[in-house]
C-alpha cells in the first residue's frame, strides 16, 4: 500500500487561559495523499484553522504526530523545519492582512526565494513572472502594492507566494471566504487546475459546505476540536450519518421552489472549548441524545464507507 503524503495522528493543541485550558484541537487524526484535497468543515471556532497551523507548526502541537513523507515533523529542529517548509505552504484566509503593505507584488512573492538561497535577482524575477502567469496575475502589477489591488488579485498574490517554491502540500485556510461569489469561482477553478497539472495536495479549510463539495475528494466534519465524520464528498452529501453533519447540510439553501427536504434545526449553543462536556460534545444540541452520550466519548468507527463518531452506530 502506498504511503500517505501526510498522516496526522492524535493531534492536540491546547492553549492555557486565565479560565483554564482551551481544547482547540483534541485528538484529531486523518491522512492526505498526493494530488488529493481533504476538505475540513465546521462552525467558526471549532478548531479548523488551528489544525492547519498546528500541522505546519505555526502553532506548536501539544501532542500527536504529523508524518510528512514518512517523517514526524513535530520532532524536527528549527533547521530541519526550515528545509521542510519549502514543501509545505499555506494560503491565509484574509488576502489583505496576510500581505505586508510595505512590499510590492514582486517582493511579496520572491521573498521566499531569497530566504531559501536563490541569490540571483534575475533568476528570482523570472520565477516570479512565471508563477504570476500561472495564477493569472498580469505582469504589469509587479510594482503594485496590496492596497492597490482588489480582493481577487490579492488572493492570487497569496497563492503565488505559496506556489513559488513548488510545494507538495498546501493548507488552504478559507482562501475564498473574503471574496465575492464570482471571484470565488475563479479562485476555486484555478486551484483545481493547478492541482491537476502539478499534483498538489490540499487541506481545504472552510465553513462553506457548497465550496468544499466543489473542490474536495474527501470531507472531514469537525465539531468543538474533534472530527465527528469523514467520508468522500458524494457519500457525505448523499448519506450523512452524524446528526451534526445532517444539520450542516440542512442549512444549505436550495435555489428551487417547492423542493422539500428533512430539516434538522439545532437548539442551544456550542459548549465552551475551555470546559467541554463529558461524553459526546454534541449531545447538548442533539435531538437523538441517549444516556450513554453523556457517559462515554464516541470514537471514529467505520460504518459502510464512512467514519463516524456517534453512539447511534455502536
Amino acid at each position: 500500500m502506498a504511503e500517505h503524503l501526510l498522516e496526522v495522528s492524535n493531534l492536540k493543541k491546547y492553549f492555557p487561559t486565565k479560565d483554564g485550558i482551551l481544547y482547540a484541537v483534541d485528538d484529531v487524526s486523518f491522512a492526505v495523499d498526493k494530488g488529493e484535497t481533504l476538505g475540513l468543515v465546521g462552525e467558526s471556532g471549532c478548531g479548523k484553522s488551528t489544525t492547519g497551523r498546528a500541522i505546519l507548526r505555526l502553532h506548536e502541537p501539544t501532542a500527536g504526530t504529523v508524518l510528512f513523507k514518512g517523517d514526524d515533523i513535530v520532532r524536527y529542529s528549527k533547521k530541519q523545519l526550515k528545509e521542510i517548509r519549502k514543501d509545505m505552504q499555506i494560503v491565509f484566509q484574509d488576502p489583505y492582512s496576510s500581505l505586508n503593505p510595505r512590499m510590492d507584488v514582486r517582493h511579496l512573492i520572491e521573498v521566499s526565494l531569497e530566504i531559501n538561497g536563490v541569490h540571483d535577482a534575475n533568476e528570482r524575477l523570472e520565477r516570479v513572472k512565471e508563477v504570476m502567469d500561472v495564477v493569472g496575475l498580469e505582469q504589469r502589477l509587479l510594482n503594485s502594492y496590496p492596497h492597490e489591488l482588489d480582493g481577487g488579485r490579492r488572493q492570487r498574490v497569496g497563492i503565488a507566494r505559496a506556489l513559488i517554491l513548488n510545494p507538495s502540500f498546501i493548507v488552504m485556510d478559507e482562501p475564498v471566504s473574503a471574496l465575492d461569489v464570482c471571484i470565488q469561482a475563479q479562485i476555486l477553478n484555478l486551484l483545481m487546475k493547478l492541482q491537476e497539472k502539478r499534483g498538489y495536495a490540499y487541506l481545504f479549510i472552510s465553513h462553506n459546505l457548497s465550496v468544499v463539495k466543489h473542490i474536495s475528494d474527501r470531507i472531514a466534519v469537525m465539531y468543538l476540536g474533534k472530527i465527528v465524520e469523514m467520508s468522500t464528498y458524494d457519500e457525505l452529501f448523499r448519506n450523512p450519518l452524524h446528526p451534526y453533519t445532517k444539520a450542516l447540510l440542512a442549512s444549505i439553501p436550495i435555489p428551487k421552489l417547492n423542493r422539500k427536504r428533512d430539516k434538522l434545526i439545532l437548539s442551544g449553543d456550542v459548549p465552551s472549548p475551555i470546559n467541554p462536556p463529558p461524553g459526546c460534545r454534541f449531545r447538548g444540541r442533539c435531538p437523538y441524545a441517549k444516556q450513554i452520550c453523556g457517559e462515554a466519548e464516541p470514537v471514529l468507527r467505520k460504518v459502510g464507507d464512512t467514519q463516524v463518531a456517534c453512539h447511534l452506530y455502536d
